[in-house]
């Protein structure tokens, strides 16, 4: 089965280990991840001004291409992404006057009308594969490694876009239960990591970040899984800086959703590009037999 699928520009580089692990267990699972033809950035973020829709050309423009396509439904993974083609997709499908003004600027481009449903890649599982089939696929069950989801900010805010409304989200928990690993109840699975604050007032975003990994670590968790580039570098790759100036008692690896989606699967970690990960990735994984230990 074939699937449109918007990538991204994080995942074609420093986020490979997202991407290239989702693609082959999807392929694995008998789904095809169809890369959209011509696709842009997504902009990144949605503009919090109601009057600017400048900003929505460029999410507009991607939902365009999935319908070139004869596609209804648009997968993404990154959850960032997802969150800004999800909003721009409301607008489309209901605010008329906007809908009708995006569409004149855009006077090459077919017109749109929120025809193509926004999925995030948590969702395709649960609904288009499903828990026990994923289940019934599992090679190398995760047991006993005990796993922190993270759903973050944008994949349950605003909840007009939400995967699942927080109070009661448990799609990330049904997911890593299915792999075989063994669930963290995460107060913080919800906090902001800091987001793009770590440009503007690092200080605040790293108290964020290491809020989140901390309550993580306290409650036993061996790894935190996660769905967002930028959630990756704040919650993972700046641990040496939390250690230093948050006392933490010491760091926790993190990993991409679709990475255990991969192991679990058995497609080893050549698909997973865990030279990528939190430098802690590798060695628990390693450790816990679910990798290969890597040659000096």
């Amino acid at each position: 089965m074939k699937v449109s699928y918007y990538p991204g520009c994080t995942l074609k580089t420093k986020a490979r280990n997202l991407e290239d692990s989702a693609v082959a267990a999807l392929r694995a699972l008998g789904h095809e991840l169809d890369e959209l033809p011509r696709w842009n950035c997504c902009g990144a973020v949605t503009s919090l001004a109601q009057d600017d829709l400048l900003h929505l050309l460029a999410p507009v423009r991607d939902l365009i291409r999935a319908k070139q396509q004869g596609s209804d439904k648009l997968v993404t993974i990154c959850s960032m992404c997802y969150n800004t083609l999800a909003r721009a997709n409301l607008v489309m499908k209901n605010d008329a006057d906007k809908r009708h003004t995006l569409n004149a600027f855009m006077e090459e481009e077919p017109d749109y009308a929120g025809e193509v449903e926004v999925v995030h890649l948590l969702n395709f599982l649960r609904d288009q594969v499903g828990w026990d089939t994923l289940k019934a696929a599992v090679k190398k069950p995760l047991t006993g490694l005990r796993v922190a989801p993270y759903y973050g900010c944008t994949l349950v805010r605003p909840a007009e876009v939400a995967i699942e409304p927080p109070v009661d989200a448990s799609v990330f928990e049904k997911f890593l239960e299915a792999l075989g690993a063994q669930v963290v109840d995460n107060p913080a699975a919800f906090d902001c990591c800091g987001s793009y604050q770590i440009l503007s007032n690092p200080k605040e975003a790293l108290d964020a970040a290491a809020h989140v990994v901390g309550t993580a670590r306290d409650r036993g968790a061996d790894v935190m899984a996660l769905s967002c580039p930028l959630c990756d570098y704040n919650l993972g790759k700046r641990q040496g800086d939390m250690l230093a100036s948050h006392g933490l008692a010491g760091e926790l690896p993190t990993v991409y959703f679709t990475q255990l989606l991969a192991l679990a699967l058995g497609l080893g970690p050549d698909v997973c590009h865990f030279e990528l990960n939190h430098k802690g990735t590798r060695s628990l994984l390693e450790g816990r037999n679910l990798i290969p230990v890597q040659a000096a």
